[in-house]
């Protein structure tokens, strides 16, 4: 190929043109232009491309690799993870029902505490109203006895003078044998 650019360059130096030119005919001038430019890049280019496409290739591959290599990863954390969420939901269930049987026995033992306080109350009201009772009965008795010793002695002081008291006071020691 670069003989028969040589051939090329050698014929047109010979007939006095330019050893690279520009024809403005359309169809003739692009055509050989396209040619001579395709045929210079294919030459030189090709390494310089390939290299650059294989380098681009390359990088692509390692790319991928990458990204599979962290999805992979990213599977068996996303796996692990669920595995420990499910963990943490069970040990949440199980914590809730423990809570719930711990409270059902602390209702049940509540309620019992309750039902001796009440019963401990009621002892003790029991208890306290019966000794009140009996103070207060004491007490009325007292203020009974009180009461008629004093409506007794205001009815001895009517009804009975000088002479009455001396008669009581000698059948009195009469009968005591005096």
């Amino acid at each position: 190929m670069i003989d028969s650019f040589l051939l090329l360059a050698t014929e047109s130096h010979a007939e006095g043109e330019a050893l690279i030119g520009f024809h403005f005919d359309f169809l003739e001038s692009n055509i050989f232009n396209l040619a001579i430019l395709v045929g210079v890049l294919f030459f030189y280019g090709r390494k310089a491309v390939g290299k650059i496409l294989s380098d681009r290739r390359n990088q692509i591959a390692q790319a991928i690799q990458e990204v599979e290599e962290r999805q992979r990863k990213a599977v068996t954390a996303l796996a692990s993870e669920q595995k420990k969420l499910t963990q943490a939901q069970a040990e949440g269930e199980r914590i809730r029902q423990e809570a719930q049987e711990r409270a059902k026995v602390m209702a049940t033992e509540i309620a019992a505490q309750c039902e001796r306080d009440i019963a401990r109350l009621q002892e003790t009201a029991e208890s306290d109203l019966s000794s009140e009772q009996e103070r207060v009965i004491a007490q009325l008795k007292k203020q009974i006895a009180e009461e008629a010793v004093m409506k007794a002695e205001s009815l001895l002081k009517e009804r009975v003078n000088y002479d009455a008291q001396q008669r009581l006071i000698d059948r009195s020691i009469a009968q005591l044998g005096g």
